[in-house]
């Protein structure tokens, strides 16, 4: 099936191209979302008068869209899910969780912008790509974790690996610390015991007169 692109599509062509594509795709999304039209003698002639104008409303929105891309572009949002002590997440990270992040943030951002190439389904910090417009996309990151104090130190470039791993650590020493506390009392008892038996008087000796 033949139509006319009314916006740049990403590997399909730019704004006027006349492109062959599937009848499914063209039917359930090309169309629908107005981003084409059916190659017709009189789409085409329409697109040709509308031209100028089209293009005119393409360039405004652009620059809105490189706009918002500026502040948008790097920042990073934090996701609190619950997940297992290994890092998997119960259920997955959506758009719909990414666009509302960053509005809670003041960001306004509708979640069929969001694309998340692979789903996130653990915790740490991930990249998910924003199209503002179909020629501006930004890179945002979601620090995905179970807690604000365990998203600061995932910022902080940490994983959560790491951080059990640190955690591990920690508990060994201390369990280390005690064991040494209690051979510390241990050896003390001993020692006490030797300068009590050492100072009291002999069994075998006869009391002095």
């Amino acid at each position: 099936m033949q139509v006319i692109l009314l916006e740049r599509v990403a590997k399909l062509g730019q704004m006027g191209d006349v492109v062959d594509v599937k009848s499914g795709y063209a039917r359930n999304f090309l169309l629908p979302q107005k981003k084409a039209l059916s190659a017709s003698k009189e789409n085409i002639a329409n697109f040709e008068a509308q031209k100028v104008q089209l293009e005119a409303q393409n360039l405004e929105t652009r620059k809105e869209a490189e706009a918002m891309g500026d502040k948008l572009h790097g920042q990073q949002f934090i996701v609190i899910r619950q997940a297992s002590d290994g890092g998997n997440l119960y259920g997955s990270v959506t758009p719909r969780d990414a666009a509302e992040a960053a509005t809670a943030e003041g960001f306004t951002v509708d979640r069929k912008q969001i694309v998340i190439a692979q789903p996130i389904k653990e915790l740490g910090v991930h990249d998910v790509h924003i199209v503002l417009h179909p020629e501006v996309d930004v890179t945002i990151q979601l620090n995905v974790a179970r807690s604000p104090e365990e998203a600061e130190l995932q910022a902080s470039g940490k994983s959560i690996q790491e951080l059990a791993a640190e955690e591990e650590a920690a508990a060994d020493f201390e369990i280390a610390e005690l064991f040494d506390d209690i051979g510390a009392a241990a050896s003390e008892d001993d020692d006490l015991a030797e300068t009590v038996e050492e100072a009291l008087p002999d069994a075998d000796e006869e009391p002095r007169a």
